[in-house]
């Protein structure tokens, strides 16, 4: 028989890394097939969205669950009520903002047009991402290398312990992590070859094979 799951929104943790507080729907239930993350805003005026275009990546579905939410789309503004969905497309500049305390959005995401859709555990980061910004990197690496075999494995949680790895002198640790990485996405490679904090791997003959510089 097929398992299946069921949760309120309050039993999903909420992670804030400093940004948007949001909680993280399609990692709780371990989906794989489709994006799902819940955002809140809990003032009035509050950003409930990121800005952001997704450029030439997938359409976004958006739910308000609470609230009311005002929402602004390459200039225009959309005020919407709970039960209203809002479709962007990709290209379309988008951010939300809370107008009552409390405002929930649910975001629905998948792949781009004819590819699956892949996680790469942005979720997860997220709520490390001020670590590396305050340059706590022992911190991080010990944070997250227990999480590192979790399933599913997630390559943007792997390759930034690589990069953390790397600015830490552990070129042998972040080699191989970078490697985990290109091999669960291998779009990897394109952040690799002009990131800074892998300075330090860039004479590496490994690094060279596995990037192609």
């Amino acid at each position: 028989m097929a398992s299946y799951g069921i949760a309120h929104l309050d039993d999903i943790e909420e992670t804030d890394d400093g940004r948007c507080p949001f909680r993280p729907v399609r990692h709780h239930f371990g989906i794989t097939t489709f994006g799902a993350t819940a955002w809140t805003g809990k003032n009035a005026g509050d950003r409930v969205l990121n800005e952001h275009d997704e450029k030439d990546e997938f359409d976004e579905l958006y739910l308000v669950l609470s609230g009311t939410a005002r929402f602004e789309l390459d200039g225009d503004s959309v005020r919407a009520r709970p039960g209203t969905f809002v479709h962007v497309p990709p290209g379309v500049m988008r951010t939300a903002f809370a107008e009552e305390p409390g405002t929930t959005i649910l975001a629905v995401g998948g792949g781009r047009e004819g590819e699956p859709y892949r996680p790469g555990g942005w979720e997860i980061w997220s709520g490390l991402r001020p670590l590396m910004e305050a340059g706590r990197h022992e911190e991080l690496v010990a944070r997250a290398l227990p999480l590192l075999d979790d399933e599913p494995q997630y390559p943007e949680l792997i390759y930034n312990v690589a990069c953390c790895e790397a600015l830490l002198g552990r070129t042998g640790d972040a080699l191989e992590h970078l490697r985990r990485a290109v091999d669960l996405l291998p779009e990897v490679r394109a952040f690799a070859r002009g990131d800074e904090d892998l300075a330090a791997l860039r004479g590496e003959p490994a690094f060279i094979e596995l990037i192609g510089e």
